[in-house]
């Protein structure tokens, strides 16, 4: 993973935390800021992920690293409402 994609993954993650937790039915108890901060950890393990199964370098949008983030940040902001609401 070159500086270039890691910059993307962390500007992409910002969004993709949104869509994470647009994706999850009912209500998070977690701050906006936290979502965004499981967007970028999911933007980049999604990037690592993609790399990892090869599908990261394709012609034009990259719509299977797109949804490998997006499950992972819906994922990621599941568990952390979870733990957060139990406190």
């Amino acid at each position: 993973m070159e500086i270039t994609g890691i910059i993307t993954a962390l500007i992409i993650g910002a969004v993709i935390g949104a869509l994470g937790r647009l994706v999850l039915p009912g209500r998070q108890r977690i701050s906006f800021l936290l979502t965004i901060a499981v967007g970028i950890v999911a933007a980049l393990l999604g990037t690592m992920l993609a790399a990892l199964i090869g599908v990261a370098e394709t012609r034009g949008v990259d719509w299977i690293e797109l949804f490998i983030q997006i499950a992972l940040a819906a994922i990621g902001v599941g568990i952390v409402s979870a733990a957060v609401g139990r406190r």
